[in-house]
């Protein structure tokens, strides 16, 4: 069966509290639970992880390589900064999907620069948390059709 590991970064662990006007009241233990059950729909295993620190992400990904067939990673602001994530996620060779629950193009200018985008097979942004459930759609039929 596939599995995917969705990472989530820095303050991500904050969710449901901090800045809900733009990041909604959903919790990352809410957005854990709506995507096993989405996963369950779709027959892949999920695993879930978050840090506020780069170097836990990017072992995290390095980990990834012949335990899980994809990945979901909102690196939160590492996006806009971390050439080492969006190396790590090209050294594993693995299909990933950058999220976002905001629209980050429609937000400051800082924000429209994303590394991940650069290694991605897409990017989903503006959703909320659907937009984790929309990852995992596409990682499940791109690796069913490879």
């Amino acid at each position: 069966m596939a599995s995917v590991l969705i990472l989530n970064g820095p303050n991500l662990n904050l969710l449901g509290q901090r800045q809900p006007e733009v990041y909604g009241r959903t919790t990352l233990a809410d957005v854990e639970a709506l995507c096993l059950a989405h996963a369950k729909t779709l027959s892949i295993d999920v695993a879930f992880y978050q840090s506020n620190h780069e170097g836990a992400l990017i072992d995290a990904i390095h980990a990834a390589k012949g335990t899980h067939s994809g990945l979901v990673i909102n690196a939160g602001a590492y996006t806009h900064t971390s050439i080492a994530l969006m190396d790590a996620v090209a050294s594993v060779e693995l299909p990933m999907v950058e999220v976002h629950l905001s629209n980050i193009h429609a937000r400051e200018e800082f924000r429209h620069t994303s590394y991940l985008a650069k290694v991605a097979v897409g990017q989903i942004c503006g959703f909320g948390p659907r937009g984790y459930l929309m990852a995992l759609d596409a990682l499940a039929e791109r690796l069913v059709s490879t």
